[in-house]
């Protein structure tokens, strides 16, 4: 029987232990605590351990999951995993997670998306369960961009974090929860934020092999240019109005950046939840770490209407619009 309709029903999230706070930085680079928070506004960021990997994280958020609500998810007929760095070309993350789970069977697929993966891995679960093909996804966001941050650089080592987000999305057909969606791609600025592979040319360019490379004046220009548009345009989708969302929930880049879009609207800063301050920057695994940090402050409840909106890497963005009912 087709299923039309989708809902979060739980999640959960991991960050490791180990803690990376601007004073650390301080000792590692030219840069200081002042710096850092004014053009920033993160003060601390959590890390891998170094025999620890984008799975083991995933599967930690996983499991903070099922401890919190209850849920089980032997019976996922899809993995999603959202990341920019797993540890393996192949097998994928999502793969390993459902080894590591012991999760008999179900499908499993990597999302590489970057800053926008775990929205776009969001509206593939909705579509897939929308077609009837599935009723039972785990859609994960996990990072470890420890890993592929060169700390020799005071620009961009400041910026990342590692941390994991998890939610499980299940048919109903009676409340929806994925209201309205969008996504599109800028592919001609992939030059402003990459990280090479088998190549170290894109468009008859140079680029810098081995770690995270980024222009942070182009990509912020790009994203206070295009997001505030975005969401208007999402909205116009959904047949909603500002006023008829709870909370904006954008990718946790740059506290700055986010300020930047809250100021040209539509949707106030007063009404944006974000990972950064003490998360940093965690890629595809920002928006859900918000929301988790969101419910623990008692913020995020059911029945609100969220606007999650991801952008980043590949000059790519998705939107969603979500009802909130757990």
């Amino acid at each position: 029987m087709n299923q039309s309709k989708s809902k979060i029903t739980a999640i959960g999230t991991y960050v490791p232990d180990r803690v990376l706070s601007n004073a650390d930085l301080e000792k590692m680079v030219d840069t200081s605590d002042e710096w850092i928070v004014q053009r920033t506004g993160m003060r601390e960021r959590r890390i891998a351990a170094e025999d620890q990997f984008v799975s083991d994280l995933a599967i930690k958020a996983v499991e903070d999951m099922v401890n919190r609500y209850g849920v089980t998810v032997k019976d996922a007929d899809m993995i999603l995993v959202a990341t920019s760095t797993p540890e393996y070309s192949f097998p994928s993350t999502a793969s390993r997670v459902q080894s590591k789970l012991g999760i008999v069977s179900t499908g499993a697929l990597d999302v590489n998306a970057a800053c926008a993966g775990f929205v776009y891995a969001l509206q593939m679960a909705d579509g897939l369960i929308s077609g009837g093909a599935y009723s039972k996804i785990l859609v994960i966001g996990a990072e470890t961009l420890s890993k592929i941050t060169d700390y020799t650089d005071r620009t961009t080592c400041v910026l990342f974090g590692d941390g994991a987000g998890a939610v499980l999305l299940e048919a109903d057909e009676n409340r929806p929860g994925i209201l309205a969606s969008t996504s599109g791609t800028f592919g001609e600025g992939g030059i402003h934020l990459y990280k090479t592979a088998l190549s170290e040319k894109m468009d008859g360019e140079e680029l810098k092999s081995g770690c995270l490379v980024q222009n942070g004046r182009e990509i912020y220009k790009w994203a206070v240019r295009n997001i505030p548009d975005g969401v208007r345009e999402l909205l116009d989708k959904g047949g909603m109005s500002p006023e008829d969302i709870d909370w904006f929930v954008p990718h946790s880049a740059n506290l700055r950046m986010i300020e930047a879009i809250c100021e040209r609207g539509p949707i106030p800063l007063d009404r944006t939840l974000t990972s950064v301050e003490y998360r940093g920057n965690t890629s595809a695994a920002s928006i859900p770490l918000a929301l988790q940090l969101a419910i623990d402050e008692g913020r995020l409840k059911s029945g609100d209407n969220a606007l999650l909106y991801g952008f980043g890497g590949g000059m790519t963005y998705a939107g969603s619009i979500i009802r909130w009912m757990i």
